[in-house]
């Protein structure tokens, strides 16, 4: 791997191409934040993706493109005279250092749980942190994702089960509930209902430690390698699938499992 002074000289050198390029080419020079924000999130998630499939190189690729965009961000503030990328890197910094006193001060956190709840105090107590427990949580961020952190956050200050076992007859609370508006072909407290049971279902994984946005998209995964399959294999044998009965999708699609199964 590469050495500290190769990496300086290799961030030195992209910020000489990030500013050569703002002076110079057309589009870079007549982005602004907002016109930049719609590429950032996409950017997100295509690293996301690269994550998810554990690829290594485009991980890599798309981190680049991430930080082009802090970068980016950064040049702009600079020019318009209210920070540059070495405030953005010094304010970093020094809440790194504030939100770990276990590290760089005399303070104990045995676990990563403790470290979370210190984590959510020290914000707390900052000069520009946040207000309340859950004003950290973004309001733009995926229903589900948003769920977990703000389950999580509330746990980190004692709002949590006692028992992770009791969630349980939670979600079968929520599942009654929302089976009974359903009974009743009540549309409105159904949707309602569905998304109690899907907060509880979400708080069930948090507490026996999985990840909800990575389960379902493990599945969602699944389900596209086997519906393609039963697709493709329908198409092969001359069938469209719109005019096949659900008992033959039914067994292209446990073929597909059975592959699975099989490594294959």
């Amino acid at each position: 791997m590469h050495s500290r002074n190769e990496i300086l000289e290799s961030v030195s050198r992209f910020l000489d191409v990030l500013d050569e390029l703002r002076e110079k080419c057309p589009w870079d020079r007549k982005q602004t934040n907002e016109s930049l924000r719609p590429n950032t999130i996409e950017e997100v998630y295509e690293l996301s993706d690269a994550i998810v499939a554990d690829d290594t190189h485009n991980i890599c690729k798309e981190l680049g493109d991430v930080f082009l965009h802090i970068a980016f961000y950064s040049k702009i503030a600079q020019e318009k005279e209210q920070f540059d990328l070495k405030d953005v890197c010094d304010r970093l910094c020094d809440k790194l250092i504030y939100r770990h006193p276990h590290v760089f001060g005399t303070a104990k956190a045995e676990t990563a749980g403790e470290v979370s709840k210190n984590w959510e105090q020290l914000k707390m107590s900052e000069k520009d942190g946040n207000k309340t427990i859950l004003s950290g949580v973004p309001s733009s961020l995926p229903s589900l994702i948003k769920a977990y952190r703000m389950q999580e956050k509330a746990a980190n200050v004692g709002f949590d089960w006692e028992n992770r076992n009791e969630v349980w007859a939670k979600v079968r609370e929520e599942l009654d509930e929302f089976s009974e508006e359903i009974e009743n072909d009540n549309t409105e407290n159904a949707e309602k209902e569905f998304g109690d049971l899907l907060f509880s279902i979400v708080n069930a994984g948090r507490l026996y430690g999985i990840n909800p946005d990575n389960a379902l998209e493990l599945t969602n995964k699944k389900f596209r390698s086997r519906f393609n399959y039963v697709e493709e294999h329908s198409i092969a044998q001359g069938h469209n699938l719109k005019e096949m009965t659900l008992a033959e999708m039914d067994a292209l699609w446990n073929e597909a499992k059975k592959m699975e199964k099989n490594g294959k």
